[in-house]
């Protein structure tokens, strides 16, 4: 008969560390209160976050929330040990979406799963959720950080966002009733793939046979790094605009690229007609392409092939759009015009 092992267990032993989630939270804590902002009540550690809006001055605010993944992204991080930059796509998925609908982003809270809590990859992660937070000017309040032994590989881990922000009442977009045939759509830069598309682009660099640390094709680093290049967090150059009265529309452009975002902001009877010669293409998405032998509509379904975000705004106040963005450091091109159905 085989004798019944009655060595006492702990929660350590069944590789959950509570000790090593503890450091954790010590050591993001100063991580989050870079992000504070002057709505924010308490600190991390409670059952919940506090939010107030009176302190922020809101007059009729409406929430809008939003929440979002990194997707596939997330393996080039694996393969290749750089987790600093995936926190700031987690973030801008998320805040990129709320700002689509005039919210300003207001605060967020992360989900952080994992194996087993590597020294290293969690603060690194958690870092970068810090930093979009603070490009788009939300407060980090909070977060989950799981550790379930036996449910990921070592080194891998999985991540969600979730966003809280706010928009005056009147300033909600799109503005439907408002947006006819002729107003221009103006787009501004992405930053590459961003973080969609990224199950295609981890298949073709397979074709490739190209590792993630050589030289990158279009760029002067490496494979890995130019293709975990962060998404672009668009408030600071979007907020003032769309509080100035003169945004009717606004596209976060993920998946589905311009030929399926766009659409999203018009109304059934107006649809989006694209100049796709008026702005530049970057080399990534012209290299995809050409390895991938992709088809030239399924990258623009799939990718964003340049362009993050676009506004669509009145003929007579698009100079005025332009010459904002540009003040910004943007470089805005108007990339087609709304038309009827």
């Amino acid at each position: 008969m085989t004798t019944k092992d009655q060595t006492p267990l702990s929660y350590k032993d069944a590789g959950v560390d509570i000790e090593a989630g503890e450091r954790l939270v010590d050591a993001i804590s100063p991580m989050a209160k870079a992000t504070r902002r002057a709505g924010v009540m308490g600190g991390l550690g409670g059952f919940g976050a506090l939010f107030d809006l009176k302190r922020e001055g809101w007059k009729d605010p409406v929430l809008v929330s939003g929440t979002d993944g990194v997707g596939t992204k997330l393996m080039l991080a694996f393969e290749t040990g750089i987790h600093h930059t995936v926190g700031i796509d987690l973030v801008a998925m998320c805040a990129n979406d709320v700002l689509a609908q005039g919210a300003e982003p207001l605060f967020f809270l992360d989900y952080f799963a994992c194996g087993k809590l590597e020294a290293g990859i969690a603060e690194a992660v958690i870092s970068g959720i810090a930093k979009g937070c603070e490009q788009a000017g939300c407060a980090l309040v909070g977060g989950e950080t799981a550790e379930m032994p036996g449910m990921y590989p070592p080194g891998h881990y999985d991540l969600a966002g979730f966003v809280v922000g706010a928009v005056e009442r009147e300033q909600i977009l799109p503005r439907f009733d408002n947006i006819t045939a002729g107003d221009m759509l103006i787009g501004i830069a992405s930053s590459g793939p961003h973080s969609n598309g990224y199950s295609l682009i981890r298949r073709i660099v397979e074709r490739t046979g190209l590792a993630w640390d050589a030289t990158s094709p279009f760029s002067n680093e490496t494979l890995g790094e130019a293709l975990l290049a962060p998404t672009r967090l668009y408030s600071k150059a979007a907020l003032p605009l769309i509080r100035g009265g003169k945004i009717k529309g606004l596209a976060h452009i993920t998946g589905g690229g311009l030929t399926e975002n766009v659409p999203r902001m018009l109304p059934d009877s107006m649809n989006a007609k694209f100049d796709r010669k008026s702005w530049h293409v970057p080399e990534v998405f012209n290299w995809l392409q050409a390895e991938g032998r992709v088809a030239e509509d399924e990258m623009h379904r799939t990718f964003n092939m340049g362009i993050g975000l676009v506004f669509a705004v009145a003929p007579a106040d698009a100079d005025a759009v332009l010459e904002a963005l540009k003040s910004l450091g943007e470089t805005p091109v108007i990339i087609g015009e709304v038309q009827a159905a």
